[in-house]
């Protein structure tokens, strides 16, 4: 009896593994066994930095309220602390982006919460 591959489901996997490695360096991009780890290591990457990702914008809004904060003598706790007990429902990515591109607006938020 003869034995049964399924060349075709192999062929269709490797394709599809060597359609994500395209842009790869080297034989990364066009040899199946360096191809393959390659682009099990990219999704293993994807997958933690995707969390990562939230971490990042968070320390960075983080930053600039801070620096927006001490141009008026406040620290960063001590503004979100106020912000809080005055119930201003703005959340850190819009006070950041309001320390940033709206300087006047944020005066008006630590004025109103000095």
């Amino acid at each position: 009896m003869p034995r049964a591959v399924n060349s075709v489901a192999t062929r269709a996997k490797r394709k599809r593994v060597l359609k994500q490695a395209k842009g790869f360096f080297g034989r990364r991009k066009n040899v199946w066994t360096v191809a393959k780890n390659a682009v099990e290591k990219a999704m293993c990457y994807a997958y933690r930095d995707r969390k990562q990702k939230k971490r990042n914008f968070r320390a960075l809004w983080i930053m600039r309220i801070n620096a927006g904060a001490r141009q008026y003598g406040m620290s960063y706790s001590q503004f979100m602390g106020k912000v809080k007990a005055n119930n201003i429902e703005l959340n850190r990515k819009v006070l950041a982006d309001l320390a940033m591109n709206h300087s006047e607006a944020f005066a008006t938020i630590v004025n109103k919460v000095k």
